[in-house]
């Protein structure tokens, strides 16, 4: 999320709206979503057009589509009528049953009851409000009626399951939750006559001296707090959103933070961590809530080792500009700056899980800002080799960044065997260690960068261009001094001892050159033969070592474009042709794979291959010392077709063969004449 690189993109066609929130359906790892209120649409992650995926059109308006990993998709319907998703495409133009009189959906929620889905949703109707609780595969219907609040009304919902009760909390326009509980267990035979109407009880008042919070979205974290994103009005000053964090057992507030960029008013919690649009993005913050006591909700708990009670934790920085050793400073720096006068706490850490004297790792951090080379990587090897635990990658992703800090601030300093110990030993990525590559790229450090590109999953498209570039114009001789890994192509490319490389005969796959010659009026001048014919590499050793990384490392076609569009044409020319020489020396393998260890795949090679014409089609068809190699690219491509073209003609033979020697008793000798027409 941090380097914005999508990993999959649908598109509707122009005119339709998605109209209820696209979900996933557990069990068969597909897409749903419902556009024009009507329109279902199944997919797949490798489906690339939408337009093409599973469609059926139903025959009332949706509201919304809840997925359980246990019980399936449900569909819930406008009028209130709710489906399983397997029943619903048994008969896509079922009738659907209307329950609502004139209400109108609020909120809805699912849930799994033992091995029974259940939905609960609320309804608006002239000031009153519903609430529902449907069990689609036992048909039960329950309507129950929320108790009315003097002077304000309910703005948003959520709920949770335990012991058979749906606990619903609601966020009122004054300032304050309230609990409803829901039973679940009800007889399904029998017909109430009048609506049982559902009391509720305060759990929570925003009450804080000299400022009233209005709460706008709420999620329930555990049984004692939950998160709360709404604007703080301070009398005298402009609103400021927040989001803030209440223990609702002691009724104090744990936490907050200042949202100046603003949000949809929208915030979702999954798998402890936050996520909410923060301006133009969307961010994800990292939260842990465990057993609270009122000392620590107070902030009187003296040694919370001992105690065994903690209070909630929140990693803030993902909001910050700040340096990434921050968020690993002690707990009562965090507790600070979250707190800000919002507080109902003493100004006393209560979370941190360290004991007093232990310094944190931000702290430590800090501490070694100034020191000596030695006494730093040796402080920094002892960090690292502690005993593993769940803050252990980001930990060791802020002592890469200290050592990027400091090559910033001393250009003399630069420990690139300790980098490339760290990258090589640890399962980094490039969003824990943002500064590394460029670094690298500053240093020309090529041995880091290639381990970098085939171990980091989430490397932005413009550090992998710069890559590229970087790559192809550093000249062999240079190259010749430098350590590269060449597992990838030291199986492939034959060299002697003077570094060139050995001609060898080439079987290409359906190629053959004199039965091409009069299929091209292109005559190929003799000093360009050897490498349009794919028959010597382009690049030395290392460069395709280099090249071959690049072709490891993920992309997004849309983002890459516009930085390959500008690649020098010379070196577009360059990486072509080290591409086609990969092609021809996949088609001479039967099953066109490389060999070696993290070679290129066929795939990847023709990808780039394309990625590479699209961007620089115009320049080539005008460059003289591009048009040879355009030419016998596309020779060998037709050739390859019509090749595989001859052996579809075949394969109804080839297959009578096969099945013919499933049938043929090995016991038995013969001799058979087989004619193929």
């Amino acid at each position: 999320i941090s380097d914005q690189k999508p990993l999959g993109c649908w598109s509707l066609k122009h005119g339709q709206i998605l109209t209820c929130p696209v979900v996933c359906n557990f069990e068969t790892h597909e897409y749903i979503a419902v556009h024009d209120d009507k329109v279902l649409r199944i997919w797949k992650n490798e489906d690339i057009n939408l337009d093409k995926a599973f469609k059926a059109t139903l025959s009332a308006d949706v509201y919304r589509i809840h997925s359980l990993p246990e019980g399936g998709p449900l569909v819930l319907f406008r009028g209130g009528g709710v489906r399983t998703l397997d029943v619903l495409l048994e008969a896509p133009q079922q009738e659907i049953e209307n329950v609502l009189s004139d209400e109108a959906i609020r909120w809805s929620e699912a849930f799994m009851e033992g091995q029974q889905p259940v939905l609960i949703f609320t309804t608006e109707k002239d000031g009153d409000f519903f609430v529902y609780v449907q069990k689609p595969k036992l048909n039960s219907l329950h309507k129950y009626k929320l108790e009315q609040q003097e002077s304000s009304k309910p703005l948003c919902f959520t709920a949770h399951l335990t012991n058979q009760t749906v606990t619903l909390l609601c966020l009122y326009s004054n300032d304050s939750v309230y609990q409803v509980l829901v039973p679940l267990q009800q007889d399904t035979e029998e017909e109430e006559e009048e609506e049982e109407i559902l009391s509720k009880s305060l759990l929570l008042n925003f009450s804080v001296p000299g400022t009233v919070l209005k709460g706008t979205s709420l999620v329930v974290l555990d049984k004692d707090h939950l998160a709360v994103l709404g604007s703080l009005a301070v009398p005298g000053k402009e609103p400021r959103e927040c989001l803030s964090i209440w223990n609702t057992k002691f009724q104090t507030l744990q936490t907050s933070k200042e949202l100046p960029l603003g949000t949809s008013g929208q915030l979702w919690c999954y798998e402890e961590k936050f996520f909410l649009i923060h301006g133009k993005v969307l961010t994800v913050i990292m939260y842990k809530c465990e057993t609270s006591s009122l000392a620590a909700a107070v902030g009187k708990l003296k040694d919370s080792q001992n105690s065994g009670c903690v209070s909630s934790f929140v990693n803030w920085n993902t909001l910050e500009d700040e340096e990434l050793v921050v968020s690993f400073q002690s707990q009562e720096s965090v507790a600070l700056k979250a707190e800000s006068k919002m507080t109902l706490r003493p100004r006393r850490s209560t979370v941190a899980k360290v004991q007093p004297e232990t310094l944190s790792v931000g702290q430590l951090l800090l501490n070694l800002k100034d020191a000596s080379t030695y006494v730093l990587e040796t402080e920094l090897r002892q960090l690292m080799s502690k005993a593993p635990t769940p803050d252990l990658q980001a930990t060791i992703g802020c002592v890469v960044t200290a050592l990027t800090d400091r090559c910033k601030r001393n250009p003399k300093y630069y420990p690139q065997n300790f980098l490339l110990e760290i990258v090589e030993t640890r399962n980094l990525s490039y969003s824990l260690c943002p500064d590394l590559m460029a670094v690298a790229l500053e240093k020309k450090d090529m041995h880091l960068l290639q381990i970098c590109l085939e171990r980091f999953p989430d490397i932005p498209e413009e550090i992998t261009y710069a890559c590229l570039k970087a790559f192809l114009s550093i000249s062999e001789a240079h190259l010749q001094n430098i350590d590269v890994d060449l597992d990838s192509v030291i199986c492939y490319i034959d060299v002697e001892f003077d570094n060139k490389e050995v001609k060898t005969e080439i079987v290409e796959n359906g190629f053959s050159a004199e039965m091409d010659q009069d299929m091209c009026d292109t005559k190929i001048p003799k000093e360009t033969q050897s490498w349009s014919n794919g028959e010597s590499c382009p690049v030395g050793l290392q460069k395709a070592a280099l090249l071959n990384a690049v072709l490891h490392s993920a992309y997004t076609e849309t983002f890459l474009l516009p930085h390959l569009k500008n690649l020098p044409a010379q070196q577009a020319i360059l990486f072509l042709r080290y591409l086609y020489y990969l092609y021809v020396k996949c088609s001479e393998k039967v099953n066109t794979t490389l060999p070696g260890i993290r070679s290129p795949t066929i795939n990847q090679i023709m990808d780039w291959m394309c990625l590479l014409l699209d961007a620089h089609f115009t320049v080539m068809v005008m460059l003289p010392e591009a048009k040879e190699l355009l030419s016998n690219l596309h020779k060998f491509v037709r050739a390859q077709v019509r090749f595989y073209s001859e052996l579809n003609k075949i394969e109804g033979s080839l297959r009578e063969l096969q099945r013919l020697n499933h049938l043929r008793e090995s016991q038995t000798y013969s001799i058979e004449v087989l004619e193929i027409i």
